[in-house]
């Protein structure tokens, strides 16, 4: 075996851990099962005269999510159901969305379900996050201000949408009046007849976005992953064995004649 054939060799070496390393990603790059982590501000619907705000963090790993959300602004006393909502847009509806109920323009869920899509998982305080917990307002953190965190396992759907940033989290229950607490001034909820629609109307709204993962800072301010580290290196042993293929044919050729 001659040197240009060792090379090549180590080469292919070299780049055979970094690609089975690399983990098998979305049509976007993004990883199907690898850790991500997924940010977003949490702006207040205006038309349904909310003023607070919040913030919202997950880490996912695998199919398991590790949620942060952080509000204030909202209606003290009073419990604020909040989901996961998926399979839409991935982006929260515009207040153009808004409708006129009982001579009052608001936005309640329905109006959003074209933006953000259904409830993929509901961010309840203990047991079932299902859909089917949606409005399980004694599993809902209650107050004007609160710091919710939970790890919980979310379904295949709701993790691919979450890594392919089509995920938005959505905090719910609204004083539309300014009486300090939910009536009827509304009408009924459109989620539920039996409650008032004040408790179902989203108030704060933020889509989800991936952030970088195993940080290495770039040069403005961003971040570069250890996946895109793996990438590149794969890149540049892919290049050097092109290298080594390429003189070693030549060698061959020259050899020959």
């Amino acid at each position: 075996m001659n040197k240009i054939t060792a090379a090549s060799l180590a080469a292919l070496a070299a780049l055979a851990p970094a690609v089975a390393l690399a983990p098998p990603a979305l049509a976007d790059g993004t990883p199907r099962h690898g850790d991500v982590k997924l940010h977003t501000t949490l702006n207040p619907f205006k038309v349904n005269k909310v003023t607070g705000s919040g913030t919202a963090m997950v880490h996912l790993e695998g199919n398991r999510a590790h949620v942060t959300v952080k509000v204030r602004g909202l209606l003290a006393g009073a419990p604020h159901a909040q989901h996961f909502h998926v399979g839409a847009k991935g982006v929260c509806p515009p207040e153009s969305a808004a409708k006129v109920r009982n001579g009052k323009l608001s936005l309640n869920t329905t109006d959003g379900l074209p933006f953000y899509g259904a409830i993929g998982t509901s961010l309840t305080t203990s047991g079932d996050t299902s859909p089917a917990s949606g409005l399980a307002v004694d599993r809902f953190p209650v107050g004007s201000e609160y710091t919710y965190k939970r790890t919980i396992t979310v379904t295949d759907d709701v993790a691919k949408s979450l890594r392919s940033d089509n995920a938005v989290v959505v905090v719910h229950g609204i004083d539309y009046n300014g009486n300090g607490e939910y009536d009827g001034n509304l009408g009924p909820s459109d989620l539920d007849p039996s409650l008032p629609a004040e408790a179902t109307n989203p108030a704060l709204c933020g889509a989800l976005r991936t952030t970088a993962t195993g940080a290495v800072k770039g040069g403005q301010g961003g971040t570069q992953t250890d996946q895109s580290a793996t990438i590149a290196a794969a890149a540049g042993g892919a290049l050097l064995l092109g290298t080594a293929s390429t003189l070693y044919l030549r060698r061959r050729t020259g050899s020959t004649n």
